[in-house]
């Protein structure tokens, strides 16, 4: 008898090495890969797909409807599942998210070249600029400052960029029709409205040297003035530039605008 238990626990010991010899020759070496993601941002308003020129109701009765939509998108980063961060080169780490660049679909595609390959968890990203970048001056900004100055999304170098650009018109219960115009940004060095959101995704990223996977952004254009604060038109939120408090309540607003509905791995 203990000789067959002395050779039932050789085979069990057996059996476990070799079992974990396999799972160590099955492990995925991703050591000096590189590969593509796609960060596809598709605006909306609540339920409904965003589509230029289109009124939209607000529950206190007011409507819009917009000419321009553009944001800003900057110091992307990625989380894996072992805790590691990687974040995108600094110097080309900020984009214009911009609804006329849009395909059929209402979909703009920003694409991260040469990223680690990683299983990934999390994504984070800023809306707008932080004051490290606006520090290093307008020489520091590369060729986006020519971009942002074309795209509209500067008011001068002193004052700073545009964060978000919203261009239409509105009615209320005073006015009909009326210009509506939100430019929310930092100020300088006196207001900083640049914040970051880190979403969970839904599953892993699989960024391969073989594989261009995609993040599906979905961002809720409708939180801009009904998010953490609900705003009103007639209160002075049809025009939003520079003013400290009403930047301010829609920088908030508009970071929690972003969620993301699906990754594709294919």
């Amino acid at each position: 008898m203990k000789i067959l238990k002395f050779a039932f626990a050789l085979l069990l010991c057996a059996t476990i090495s070799s079992c974990s010899s396999d799972d160590d020759n099955n492990t995925e070496d991703l050591s000096g890969q590189t590969g593509d993601l796609i960060l596809k941002f598709d605006n909306g308003v609540g339920d409904q797909d965003f589509i230029f020129g289109t009124t939209y109701t607000r529950t206190n009765g007011e409507s819009y409807q917009l000419t321009t939509l553009k944001y800003l998108i900057s110091n992307v980063s990625l989380k894996d599942d072992m805790g590691n961060v990687y974040t995108y080169p600094a110097e080309n780490n900020i984009f214009i998210v911009s609804e006329a660049n849009g395909n059929t679909a209402g979909e703009i595609y920003i694409t991260l070249e040469d990223v680690d390959a990683a299983n990934y968890t999390e994504v984070t990203f800023g809306v707008g600029i932080d004051q490290d970048r606006y520090a290093s001056g307008a020489d520091g900004q590369g060729d986006f400052l020519t971009t942002a100055q074309d795209e509209g999304m500067m008011w001068s170098w002193a004052t700073g960029y545009r964060f978000t650009r919203l261009d239409g018109t509105f009615t209320s219960a005073t006015e009909t029709d009326a210009a509506l115009n939100i430019h929310m940004g930092s100020v300088g060095t006196a207001v900083d409205n640049y914040k970051e959101t880190t979403i969970t995704l839904p599953n892993e990223v699989l960024v391969r040297e073989d594989k261009t996977p995609e993040i599906h952004i979905k961002a809720d254009i409708s939180q801009v003035f009904d998010g953490v604060t609900t705003v009103s038109f007639d209160d002075g939120y049809a025009q939003v530039h520079t003013d400290p408090i009403a930047t301010g309540v829609i920088a908030t607003n508009l970071n929690g605008a972003f969620s993301v509905h699906h990754v594709h791995n294919d």
